[in-house]
């Protein structure tokens, strides 16, 4: 029944302004639209909607990724745009905070302002 069907992202936020700034400017995603209760933007195919919450424990795991075809230009462009990769202790990550899987993906993780974890991967096959 669902699988021809669009899925919508939640993501929880304490600041929606903070939050349109950082999805809609930093990130690039265009703002389709903002009321007092959620930030609903475009993330290609998907709607993303940050959902305004007044208790927010971000969890400590990736709560949202983005497949990208080449995820150097995407660290640069996301770097210039003011976004900082989160390194982890223990996870071998170059220069870049790249970390490359055994089967030779390429992941690195950063946070948006309410600290929920989110990611980019470059799988293998599309080098």
């Amino acid at each position: 029944m669902l699988e021809s069907t669009e899925p919508i992202a939640f993501l929880p936020s304490s600041d929606l302004e903070r939050s349109r700034r950082f999805f809609g400017g930093a990130l690039a995603l265009p703002v389709r639209e903002m009321t007092p209760f959620a930030c609903v933007l475009s993330a290609g195919p998907i709607t993303l909607r940050v959902t305004k919450v007044d208790d927010l424990r971000p969890q400590p795991f990736t709560v949202l990724g983005w497949r990208v075809p080449d995820i150097r230009a995407a660290i640069a462009r996301l770097t210039g745009a003011g976004v900082e990769f989160v390194r982890y202790d223990g996870v071998d990550q170059d220069a870049d905070g790249v970390w490359t899987t055994p089967g030779g993906d390429r992941v690195a993780w950063f946070r948006d302002p309410d600290g929920n974890t989110l990611s980019l991967t470059e799988f293998r096959a599309h080098r």
